[in-house]
């Protein structure tokens, strides 16, 4: 018996997934207004500091602290919840 598998998809871009991931958690004015509250980030200090692994890593924190956010970011942009947290890890090494 043989069994198939679909082969490993690449992993995705760590900056452009925590960015998308971003988008999302904006997306919503409540998890909007709860990310920068729990953060601690202002709206300006968030546009400044877009491209920082610091703050990219907080998006995937905030993500992977609620399993709700983190099932319906990852449902959203089409990646398994894991593919966010792994992402995570890559960032911070």
């Amino acid at each position: 018996m043989t069994i198939l598998r679909e082969p490993p998809s690449p992993s995705p871009d760590p900056q452009a997934l925590a960015l998308n991931a971003l988008g999302w958690v904006l997306d919503d004015a409540d998890r909007a207004a709860r990310f920068l509250a729990l953060t601690g980030l202002t709206p300006d200090d968030l546009r400044v500091s877009l491209n920082e692994s610091a703050t990219l890593g907080a998006v995937l924190d905030f993500l992977c602290a609620h399993e709700p956010d983190l099932l319906g970011a990852a449902d959203a942009l089409g990646v398994a919840p894991r593919d966010l947290a792994a992402v995570r890890e890559r960032l911070s090494s």
